[in-house]
């Protein structure tokens, strides 16, 4: 739907471009791309910076049942209580629910109809999606790339 409020964020963006001025990141952690390609393996670059998805089943932490936290490869902000973790059958790492304020969502388009995009409320790295077919008692599924989580035992 076509707004006042997205005709001036475009506008905003486009005076920018042309500028040269740079927009502030929404992100309280930002660093150049040579940097992130510095700290990532090029499978957690690709997943957290350029928004792709590993192969279904590939995840080691598919089999971690431990108490502890999982967080973001990339910058270590805590997302998720494994004891909100559970096995979805979909191949990948899933949780009923992120601790308060670790993510953010958005809407991705990438495969041709709307799906919410789940990224790390600090860096903004790509995790993956949330969809509304998860347990009880929130019926969400947080279906995560474990390539771009790490896992820290309690």
């Amino acid at each position: 739907m076509f707004t006042r409020r997205r005709l001036i964020a475009g506008a905003t963006v486009t005076a920018a471009l042309f500028t040269g001025t740079a927009l502030a990141s929404p992100f309280p952690l930002t660093l150049p791309e040579a940097e992130w390609r510095r700290r990532l393996t090029a499978e957690q670059f690709r997943v957290l910076r350029q928004k792709a998805t590993e192969y279904p089943g590939t995840s080691p932490l598919l089999k971690e049942h431990r108490k502890g936290r999982f967080v973001c490869a990339a910058d270590g902000n805590p997302l998720f209580d494994a004891a909100t973790k559970y096995e979805s059958g979909t191949g990948w790492p899933s949780f009923w629910k992120p601790l308060p304020g670790a993510v953010g969502t958005s809407t991705d388009w990438e495969v041709g109809y709307p799906r919410t995009e789940v990224h790390c409320s600090r860096c903004g790295g790509h995790l993956g999606h949330v969809f509304d077919d998860g347990p009880k008692p929130t019926g969400k599924r947080y279906c995560m790339n474990g390539v771009a989580l790490k896992f820290v035992p309690a």
